[in-house]
Formats: C-alpha cells, sequence, structure tokens
C-alpha cells in the first residue's frame, strides 16, 4: 500500500534540499561577484593627514587588484572615534572598511570609560598595511636643542614645558606621556585638533615640543623649523643619524607602535576578508607604491588578520598598564 505521509515527507526533504543548495549557490555567487561596485575606506583623520596619504596610495593599487574603485572619504573627530563608530555600525559586506590606527583598536578602549564600539567585538580584521617611527622634536627658536637640555629645564620647572599632541589620547600625546615617566619629569599637555596644528603650533614656538610622526616631521626638520631630539623607535632613522633614540638617551620606555590596519565590521565574510587581505599586500608590495610608503617613512607590514588582531591586543595590554599606571586622562 502507498504511504501518502511518507511520499510527502520526501517531497519536503527535497524541497529543502534544493532550497538549501539554491542559497549556497547564491552566497557563492555573491562571494565570487565581490565587489561589484565601489569600496569605501574611511580614515578616521582629516585630509593631509599621515593616515589620509598612507589610504590614498593604497586605494589606487586596492583598485586594481580588486577590480572596483576604493573611494578614500575621510571622518575626522573624537580621536578617530567618529570614524571608528560609524564603520561599526556599518554592513559586514565588505563595502565599508576603516583605516584603524593603533589608537582607536588599541589606545581608546583604555583610555575612554566609555565607547560607542568594542574594538574586540565589532570589528573583522582585515590586514595589516604600515608602522611608523615617531621622532621628538622642538621648535628652531627653543633653547632646547638636544633631549638632555630639555630634561633638565623640566625637572627644575615641573610643568613649565609643554608640550602639543594631534589631540586627547593620540600616538602623540601617549608617547610623550611615555618620555615625561620615563625620565622622571612633567611636561604640560596642549592638544590640538589634528597633527598638522599641533606641530604648527611648535614651529611657531606657541608650544615647547612635539612627538610627531617621523614621516611628517621630516621636511619641517630638513627645512630647519624644527630640532630633532630623540628618535621613538629601536634604532636611529637612516636620514637622521645623529639623532638618539631614547634608549641611547637613557630613557627606558617601549617603542612607540604607530601602525595602521585595514579592519571592517564583525561578521565580514571570511572569502572576503580573503580576497581583501590579499588586494592590500599586492598594493604595498607594488615598487612603485612601497617606495613612496618608505619614503615617507612608512614601514609597509605584511601578514595575516588574526596576526594583526593579536598585534593590537598586545599593544592594548601594554598600553592599558601604562595607562593605568600613570594615570593618563583624556581632556
Amino acid at each position: 500500500m502507498y504511504d501518502l505521509s511518507k511520499a510527502r515527507r520526501a517531497h519536503c526533504l527535497r524541497a529543502a534540499l534544493v532550497c538549501a543548495l539554491a542559497v549556497i549557490g547564491v552566497t557563492a555567487q555573491a562571494q565570487s561577484a565581490y565587489p561589484d561596485h565601489a569600496v569605501r575606506l574611511i580614515v578616521p583623520q582629516s585630509a593631509g593627514s599621515g593616515a589620509d596619504v598612507v589610504a590614498r596610495l593604497l586605494s589606487e593599487k586596492m583598485a586594481s587588484a580588486l577590480g572596483a574603485s576604493v573611494v578614500v572619504e575621510n571622518k575626522p573627530g573624537a580621536n578617530g572615534i567618529v570614524a571608528t563608530s560609524y564603520v561599526a555600525k556599518a554592513p559586514a559586506d565588505g563595502y565599508t572598511l576603516l583605516l584603524a590606527g593603533v589608537s582607536q583598536m588599541s589606545f581608546n578602549p583604555k583610555l575612554y570609560k566609555s565607547l560607542p564600539y568594542d574594538a574586540n567585538k565589532d570589528f573583522a580584521y582585515i590586514a595589516p598595511v604600515v608602522d611608523t617611527p615617531f621622532v621628538l622634536v622642538a621648535g628652531k627658536n627653543s633653547p632646547y636643542k638636544t633631549l638632555p637640555q630639555l630634561l633638565a629645564a623640566a625637572k627644575a620647572s615641573p610643568d613649565g614645558i609643554t608640550f602639543a599632541s594631534a589631540g586627547a589620547g593620540n600616538s602623540t600625546h601617549l608617547s610623550t606621556e611615555m618620555i615625561a615617566a620615563g625620565a622622571g619629569i612633567k611636561l604640560k599637555h596642549v592638544p590640538y585638533k589634528g597633527s598638522g596644528p599641533a606641530l604648527n603650533a611648535v614651529i611657531g614656538g606657541q608650544v615647547d615640543v612635539m612627538t610627531s610622526v617621523l614621516g611628517s616631521a621630516l621636511p619641517q626638520i630638513e627645512g630647519g623649523n624644527v630640532v630633532p631630539l630623540a628618535i621613538l623607535a629601536d634604532q636611529r632613522a637612516g636620514d637622521l643619524p645623529n639623532v638618539p633614540t631614547l634608549k641611547e638617551a637613557g630613557i627606558q620606555a617601549p617603542a612607540m607602535p604607530g601602525w595602521f590596519a585595514v579592519v571592517g565590521p564583525a561578521g565580514t565574510d571570511g572569502a572576503i576578508i580573503s580576497k581583501l587581505n590579499a588586494a592590500i599586500q599586492a598594493a604595498i608590495s607594488d615598487p612603485a607604491t612601497n617606495k613612496k610608503l618608505k619614503d615617507l617613512y612608512f614601514v609597509p607590514l605584511k601578514g595575516s588578520a588574526q596576526a594583526m588582531r593579536t598585534r593590537a591586543e598586545d599593544d592594548a595590554k601594554v598600553w592599558g598598564d601604562f595607562i593605568a599606571r600613570t594615570g593618563v586622562q583624556v581632556d
């Protein structure tokens, strides 16, 4: 006797299988078609900043590798919080990415009691891009021509020496606080809205010193507008062979990280991440792009998404401990 219920169950199972295969097919097709329109690369700093320069160099070669345009959009504000929270809330489809800096991913979670994003949970890491050293500079008319002179003056007059930064909690802020802690001195913080205005304040003599990304400061050093006092890296800079590292100057402090990495919203598909990682690695490996980055003292980085996440977590621990120990605050 024919079992109607059994036949119906078999029919339902076949229908379900067909639907499942259709969904898998559509998903695979969507992934293979990615990207089929422009990808947005959000930069948490203003036009002309170091991050902006890196993004625009990266975007051109990424577009070639992906077969779709990569549009750079600047969303500065609140130490990168504006841009970072914007990307955290974007669809996880690979079309809205962030050129995230160490400040946004490793420092901010330790500096702010409340953030509109979770650096660990809200993002999918895609690829490292570059790292960069920092340099401590004073204005050309400053009485401080060497680091020992600056330290002696600071010890004689606590809080009498001012330092500029690109904003409270920024790498340029924490790096100078690190120098002060390592040297046992106190400096007065004067935050600005961006690295350009901060460096101009040092050049103009409104502020005594600043820790700057080397690539941004080097033209001003070569032009005689600022005086380099120390390199915040494990070794001296090739273009500044006579400028000592902090360690050589007797200050024990960790090298300041200055990395940028591309991240996307959490939940971004693994196949899309792999495709983007390959495009980014191809971009920074391009001989012309690689040379331009190195000429600006950006060190191209290669690696996996997971390796970049691990580095961000390690930096968050090191600098989180420093922030807790020294009581650095955003003001």
